[in-house]
């Protein structure tokens, strides 16, 4: 631990930020997850249903900074391409 005050309220702060960071990271894992194994089982619906949700998850991370928007919009993206595979 630092010997400076400020340093060592920066160690604690940075600690819960990153705690919060991987809890909203692995939420998200998780749903894409789910979305990827509707996809492989087939459903439609259940796939249309999870893709809300998992481009919902990923929108809330990236406004509390956990993932870029970029990234997110690339993980949006592979995930649309994937579920309108499935149509064909």
């Amino acid at each position: 631990m630092a010997n400076i005050k400020s340093q060592q309220k920066r160690v604690l702060t940075n600690e819960k930020r990153r705690q919060r960071n991987q809890s909203v990271r692995s939420a998200v894992r998780t749903e894409i997850r789910k979305f990827r194994a509707a996809v492989e089982a087939g459903d439609q619906a259940a796939a249309e249903a999870q893709l809300r949700t998992a481009g919902r998850a990923l929108d809330k991370a990236v406004t509390k900074g956990v993932f870029h928007r970029n990234n997110a919009a690339n993980k949006k993206s592979s995930m649309a391409r994937a579920f309108n595979k499935m149509g064909e």
